[in-house]
């Protein structure tokens, strides 16, 4: 894997489907050329980088194919480093279809997923982190997760990791010259500064570390788990939380026998709710193993929301039920929802419950924002995220990030122990090569084409 391997490649870098226009990119030394060779407007050749033309782009038979909009970059100063035409033509399959076999036939080879990305990583316009950033915004389900990624390509978090890997080097340089100066007792590292540097990369480390908790949940979306006895209301609450008739909704207590799922998004967050079979004991073998997947999704649940009819009210049974809950899944966030309660003439305020009417809030959302609001608060004071922070969303960097830490830690604990300062340094030179890892600067050929493997042709 080569950033000049001769080759210009060519796709769409739009969706398919009809669509107002669509845009065709090119990136290699030949872009320019290839282009032209279909293009009947300007002389690209003499233009300069950022530029835009109208003309039309032409078969090899010069046979007309759609009026278009050219734009050229000029390496360096393109997004993959290298020169760059983009294309723009008018939406749809055949348009775009011809336009890239007329391009082919002049010499471009159709790209590989997340080939202009990997290209861009390669001519050092961006490193690994921000290069899976790109797939991360491209995928993200919710504000915040769109927005965590967007910091994660401005490349603040990339800096961070890069000054410490460049301290650490410094230190590492500074320890391995004393070795080699051993016999001459000549210290060249300064013992509190790099007591200092660990304890701060261990602090820094361990936050990032922790922040994947935080950072998982926003990536993958808030597991909302609606149980509670049959009839009362969970599935009409589930049609009012995610505002439209997902679940069908009866009087006759049974009616959901399977796992309902759907999402929306409060305050910028992906919230998944299920709807659950109703919780009772019950001889019919399908509704049992309905009950059965219930409690299989709770325990998998980053959020019970409990209902149960207040025009019954909940019995002993129920609340021994939730109490034993709380024990055994300490981390799971209940909510306790008193359904059904413009059917009372009057009722008291309970504390850690909420009253309100499922059938009510299908008219009026407000009726339900509180208990949204609520849900997505504490998620966020389970994780203990702070504003500001980095947040970890991808699952190999928190792997790196945590075999970084024990090699931080392994150095912490030869320092203190007096130790030979061979060990500091190949514990020092573990952890860079771990935080190397994620910026690309130690990772291996197969690991980055598995990365880019992952996105989709035109990225």
């Amino acid at each position: 894997m080569t950033p000049n391997d001769g080759d210009t490649i060519v796709a769409r870098a739009t969706a398919r489907g009809i669509a107002a226009i669509a845009m065709i990119r090119l990136s290699g030394a030949d872009a320019l050329d290839i282009a032209q060779k279909c293009f009947s407007g300007a002389n690209l050749s003499s233009k300069d980088s950022h530029t835009a033309h109208v003309g039309f782009m032409q078969s090899d038979s010069k046979t007309d194919l759609d009026q278009v909009v050219v734009t050229i970059f000029r390496a360096p100063s393109s997004v993959t480093g290298e020169n760059v035409v983009e294309i723009t033509c008018h939406g749809g399959e055949m348009v775009s279809h011809r336009i890239l076999d007329a391009l082919v036939n002049e010499g471009a080879r159709p790209a590989e997923p997340g080939e202009f990305t990997q290209r861009a990583f390669l001519n050092g316009k961006m490193d690994l982190a921000q290069a899976e950033a790109v797939g991360e915004i491209i995928h993200s389900g919710s504000r915040r997760a769109q927005a965590i990624s967007l910091a994660h390509l401005k490349g603040s978090y990339s800096v961070v990791l890069h000054e410490l890997r460049e301290e650490m080097l410094d230190l590492c340089g500074y320890i391995e010259l004393e070795l080699d100066f051993s016999e001459e007792d000549v210290e060249f590292a300064d013992k509190n500064r790099l007591s200092d540097l660990l304890e701060r990369t261990r602090a820094l480390l361990e936050g990032l570390i922790e922040s994947y908790r935080y950072g998982s949940v926003v990536r993958d979306g808030v597991h909302i788990v609606l149980a509670g006895r049959p009839n009362a209301g969970k599935s009409t609450l589930l049609n009012a939380l995610v505002g439209f008739d997902r679940a069908i909704v009866s009087e006759t207590p049974g009616t959901t026998r399977d796992e309902i799922g759907e999402e929306t998004e409060f305050e910028g967050m992906r919230l998944q709710f299920v709807d659950t079979a109703g919780l009772r004991n019950t001889t019919d073998e399908i509704e049992s193993e309905g009950v059965r997947r219930a409690e299989a999704a709770i325990r998998k649940a980053d959020v019970l929301v409990y209902v149960y009819d207040a025009t019954v009210g909940m019995d002993d049974e129920e609340q021994a039920y939730l109490d034993k809950l709380k024990i055994s899944a300490p981390d799971l966030q209940v909510f306790v929802i008193r359904n059904k309660c413009d059917l009372l003439n009057e009722y008291d305020a309970l504390d850690g419950q909420y009253a309100l009417s499922a059938l009510q809030s299908m008219k009026d959302e407000m009726l339900i924002t509180p208990l949204l609001s609520d849900v997505v608060k504490s998620v966020e004071a389970k994780e203990n995220f702070g504003e500001g922070s980095f947040v970890v969303t991808n699952e190999r960097h928190r792997y790196h990030l945590g075999k970084a830490y024990d090699s931080v830690v392994a150095a912490t604990n030869a320092l203190s122990k007096n130790m030979s300062g061979d060990f500091i340094a190949l514990d020092l030179r573990e952890a860079m090569n771990e935080l190397g890892a994620i910026t690309g600067a130690t990772a291996s050929e197969d690991i980055l084409d598995r990365i880019f493997s992952r996105f989709c042709i035109g990225k």
